[in-house]
Parts: structure tokens; C-alpha cells; sequence
């Protein structure tokens, strides 16, 4: 059983960055043996993946983010990071990071659908974005 914790929201105003980062707790596993995801969840709306990097350290991104976002993994620290750069106000939500063991998929095709599972998540952590 993975447990993640997250940390790194807050309020920041529109430009502005943020990083998140996750480690698993309890964790015994390689870290490189997992598939790694953020999500995101506005008030009203249905979670959504942001940008996910598979088991093989290949990296995809939702449309919006791409070129703002970076995730990456610090594969010593079992950390993983989401760094949010010229973030907008809409890029407001709770932010969620999620893990699958392998055998496991998490990518986004050359269309923007997004295809992956995930079993494990943490938390939440709350980014605000204002004008």
C-alpha cells in the first residue's frame, strides 16, 4: 500500500510559479517502477489529468500546460515534482499526484487524450491563481 503526501500549494498571482512535490510513504518499492501522475479538480468540475510520466521516464502533458508545466522525479529522493510556471487563473484547482504500479500506462497521445490508471493518490493540495 502506497500513501503520498503532498506538498507546495498556495496562492500565487497570475505569471506567477509554484512547484508541488509528492513522495510516497511506507514505500518499498523502485520508485522507477511506478507510473506517476498530477491531476486537477476546479469547484464543479470532473478530476483531470495535467501531466503524467510513465514508467519509463517518458513525459506527456494536457494541452493547456504544455510548455508551463514540467514533471519530474527525483528518482534518490522518491520525489515527485510538478513545477507550474506562468501560471493563470484558471489554472486554479485542487492538485492531486497518483501512482500505479507497473504493469501500468500514463500518456497523453499526439490528439490530447489522455490514457492511464492510476490506484494510489494523495491528499490534494490547494494552488490559487489571481489576477
Amino acid at each position: 500500500q502506497i500513501q503520498l503526501v503532498e506538498s507546495g500549494g498556495g496562492s500565487v498571482q497570475s505569471g506567477g510559479s509554484l512547484r508541488l512535490s509528492c513522495s510516497p510513504s511506507g514505500y518499498t518499492s523502485n520508485f522507477t517502477r511506478h507510473c506517476w501522475g498530477w491531476f486537477r479538480q476546479a469547484p464543479g468540475k470532473e478530476r483531470d489529468p495535467v501531466a503524467v510520466i510513465d514508467s519509463y521516464g517518458r513525459d506527456s502533458y494536457e494541452d493547456s500546460v504544455k510548455g508551463r508545466f514540467t514533471i519530474s522525479q527525483d528518482n534518490d529522493k522518491n520525489t515527485l515534482f510538478l513545477q507550474m510556471n506562468s501560471l493563470k487563473p484558471e489554472d486554479t484547482a485542487m492538485y492531486y499526484c497518483a501512482a500505479e504500479p507497473i504493469p501500468c500506462r500514463a500518456y497523453f497521445n499526439t490528439d490530447g487524450y489522455y490514457y492511464g490508471d492510476f490506484a494510489y493518490w494523495s491528499q490534494g493540495t490547494q494552488v490559487t491563481v489571481s489576477t
